[in-house]
């Protein structure tokens, strides 16, 4: 568990986050994408794609960007001219890959959402993949409602000018909450998703399930938590991202304000 300090001591200052917007592979869902761009590399390169290669340069980007970006990492020549059948390949695996059922909900990421929805909270969702619809629809929860139908906000898969780390999607899914973006929160798996948020004036909460909390906290995640069974419901009533009373990793003597004391 880790704190961008300045972020961090804004927020809490501030108290008055009263809105969620949530990405969705990596955070709400375990979904096979990384799966999926790996096993439509050829062969002899997909032992190279890595999963610390996927969240650093593919993990939240627009399909033709991330097709493009991984294929540059991996030194393929004419990358730009290859980009776009590679995405092709992966989206035909994707597909079958999500029709087989190889798709599932973190339950952290459950119990969070239901706390937030047990404060009335807005809630978004906000992807690059136009899979997320389809995959949130596919989780069934035990009200009978499913995953898709939580969200007043969905900005899935939209066709947008630019993808992340620009601030574009995090922006409209304010809109469409019809709250100040500096008034959201965002859950993110990605530096670009973290850079994204902080681009769009929003407490950024970073996501590291990969164990990968010193990028997301250098993109500038306010928090950073391991599973969100770690955030602090009562200080989210109070309008401030905070953690439970679990010790974090902190500068010597640094207290957020209202929050609780925090030693290293």
């Amino acid at each position: 568990m880790e704190f961008n300090h300045s972020s961090m001591e804004l927020h809490s200052k501030r108290g008055t986050l009263r809105a969620a917007i949530l990405d969705v592979d990596g955070v709400l869902l375990a979904s096979p994408h990384e799966r999926a761009w790996r096993e439509a590399l050829p062969s002899n390169q997909q032992d190279r794609f890595t999963t610390a290669m996927y969240q650093a340069h593919v993990a939240g980007k627009p399909r033709l960007d991330g097709a493009r970006a991984a294929l540059e990492a991996l030194d393929v020549p004419d990358a730009e001219r290859q980009a776009g059948a590679y995405a092709e390949r992966k989206q035909k695996r994707l597909e079958m890959l999500i029709h087989a059922g190889h798709v599932a909900a973190f339950p952290d990421a459950l119990r969070l959402v239901q706390a937030m929805q047990a404060l009335g909270w807005p809630m978004a969702v906000a992807s690059s993949s136009k899979n997320a619809n389809s995959m949130l629809q596919a989780i069934r929860l035990d009200s009978g409602q499913t995953l898709h139908d939580v969200f007043s906000g969905n900005v899935c898969g939209h066709d947008l000018r630019q993808g992340k780390p620009n601030p574009e999607i995090f922006l409209l899914a304010a809109a469409e909450l019809r709250v100040p973006p500096e008034h959201c929160f965002v859950a993110e798996d990605a530096t670009a998703g973290i850079e994204a948020a902080c681009a769009g004036g929003m407490a950024a909460l970073g996501v590291a399930r990969l164990g990968d909390t010193v990028p997301l906290r250098a993109a500038g995640a306010a928090l950073v938590v391991t599973t969100l069974d770690e955030i602090d419901i009562d200080a989210l009533a109070d309008g401030r991202l905070s953690l439970r009373a679990f010790s974090a990793k902190v500068r010597p003597g640094f207290v957020p304000e209202n929050g609780p004391v925090l030693r290293s």
